[in-house]
């Protein structure tokens, strides 16, 4: 037993050997750096560009945590249609969230229903991407979930500080483009993690 333990320890790395587990990775990686690049700043968005009050910029995201609720509570259904279909449609739905958020941001109305579905998908996400961990990595689950805990922590971090320093240099237009193109960049490694046979019975 003690043999089994330290071999677990150190061994945190050794999942990244897997076939298709790097390209998970940097899908993950990608997915939250790009939504948090953009999800930091909605609120100097909001008041800036949408010109909302307090009241309704606060209704704006109660909203969207209220559907982020929702979309934990129907997600487990939904990957059942296909777990790396839906992993590619969350990333290219919230990409194409973020382009419109651009293009119609200084709409209230147009801009609450898309950030409730940007809390409906990004909130759901993390389940379909933990999910993905069980199913690659059924007998390293600890090692493999270390690993992922630490990529979303630093793509949250990297996320929040890259957008910070392009909305401060660019405005929201390039950061909501970041944003997009995160996103879907997201959408491409994990259509490369996805083993054909797989993508295929999905």
């Amino acid at each position: 037993m003690p043999s089994a333990r330290s071999q677990s320890g150190g061994t945190v790395f050794r999942v990244l050997r897997r076939p298709h587990v790097p390209f998970g990775m940097i899908a993950v990686t990608l997915f939250f750096l790009g939504q948090f690049a953009l999800y930091t700043y909605l609120r100097p968005f909001l008041e800036t560009v949408t010109r909302v009050d307090v009241t309704t910029l606060s209704l704006m995201l109660l909203a969207m945590g209220g559907a982020g609720l929702v979309g934990t509570y129907v997600i487990g259904s939904i990957l059942g249609a296909g777990l790396y279909r839906v992993l590619i449609a969350m990333s290219l739905a919230m990409a194409a969230l973020a382009a419109a958020l651009v293009l119609l941001g200084s709409s209230p109305i147009v801009v609450a229903v898309l950030l409730t579905a940007w809390g409906l998908i990004g909130t759901a996400a993390p389940v379909g991407w933990w999910t993905w961990l069980s199913r690659v990595l059924p007998d390293d689950a600890e090692a493999g979930g270390g690993l992922m805990v630490a990529v979303i922590q630093m793509a949250i971090a990297l996320g929040a500080t890259l957008g910070g320093v392009i909305y401060d240099m660019s405005g929201y237009q390039t950061t909501f483009a970041v944003s997009a193109a995160a996103l879907g960049l997201s959408a491409v490694f994990t259509v490369l993690a996805a083993r054909p046979a797989q993508l295929a019975a999905d």
